[in-house]
């Protein structure tokens, strides 16, 4: 079998094993553009209190590195999108969660459909050897994703995929397999996508202003950072900026002209769109196991659902 026809048959059964869009890159040193942003962002302290997103930065930047022989990335993208557009007015006991977390957790659905996919690769090659990754370990996804030709990065810092828009999932299998690597799409390599110079929606939704002008993002002002990952109190201009936004903030991508008129997305990540704040006031945290075990809600701690619960509460006593 030919390196070409070994990546079709691969591409071929991504698809029948749940992925949404496959694509293959080198396990090569990034891009001297894409090390100099990454090194932009950690330097400017935009990364906040993510402090592993700094830690072994150069495995980040170079993927051969995270598996020992690595020739090939295989990037895998799953589609998240909702039914129909959920964005409205919600109750005024009701707290959003972001669509992405709204059913199981991505990490163990992904995980587990890429080392199904893994199997039936070393079934088929015996000599296969790879590591699956989701968020599992210092890997530039994003910019890997781009690189095999799945999509472009816009304003708001998603990859956007053609077909899809930016409600995606990514996965990665860094093996030993020499693979046709796929081609970026058009200007892929410049961020913002020049796609996205003219439109600026996402920048202006931002309801913190978090977003910036270079197309890198600052999480110390995300509403999605603070109330997922900020263990501490929310900022101030957060926590009058917070809506009704009580897990994550899909603002930035409600308005990206490349999310609207999708078809629903994999069911599994499908779910209830809010919660009752009241509710979650009243768990124990014998509770909150409960309610979020084997959702990606659970990487909010129990007391983190609480203060952003009180925030949602507080601004809408103010509204």
């Amino acid at each position: 079998m030919t390196s070409h026809e070994l990546t079709d048959w691969i591409k071929s059964a991504s698809l029948s094993h749940g992925f949404s869009r496959v694509g293959v890159t080198s396990a090569t040193l990034l891009p001297v553009a894409v090390v100099e942003r990454l090194e932009r962002f950690l330097a400017e302290g935009l990364h906040a209190e993510m402090a592993y997103l700094a830690n072994h930065v150069e495995l980040r930047k170079d993927p051969s590195k995270l598996v020992p022989g690595a020739r090939s990335v295989i990037c895998l993208a799953v589609a998240y999108a909702t039914a129909a557009d959920d964005a409205g007015e919600t109750p005024s006991s009701r707290g959003v969660i972001a669509r992405y977390a709204r059913g199981r957790d991505y990490h163990t659905v992904l995980k587990r459909r890429a080392m199904a996919l893994m199997d039936a690769i070393r079934e088929r090659v015996p000599e296969f050897q790879g590591r699956a990754f989701v968020d599992s370990a210092p890997v530039a996804e994003r910019s890997l994703a781009v690189l095999a030709g799945l999509g472009v990065i816009g304003r708001n810092g998603c990859l956007i995929v053609p077909g899809l828009g930016s409600y995606v999932l990514l996965a990665e299998i860094v093996c030993n397999l020499k693979l046709s690597a796929d081609t970026p799409l058009p200007d892929a390599g410049e961020t913002p996508a020049p796609r996205c110079s003219d439109c600026g929606r996402c920048v202006s939704a931002c309801p913190t202003g978090a977003l910036r002008a270079d197309g890198l993002v600052d999480a110390r002002r995300c509403v999605s950072y603070n109330t997922i990952e900020n263990r501490g109190d929310l900022p101030l201009d957060v926590a009058t900026a917070i809506g009704n936004r009580v897990f994550g903030c899909d603002v930035c991508q409600e308005v990206c002209p490349h999310n609207q008129d999708l078809l629903a997305g994999d069911a599994e990540f499908a779910g209830p769109a809010s919660i009752d704040l009241h509710d979650v006031l009243a768990w124990d945290e014998s509770q909150w196991d409960t309610a979020t075990r084997g959702r990606a809600i659970r990487r909010a701690t129990w007391r983190m659902w609480q203060r952003n619960a009180r925030a949602v509460l507080a601004r809408r006593a103010l509204a």
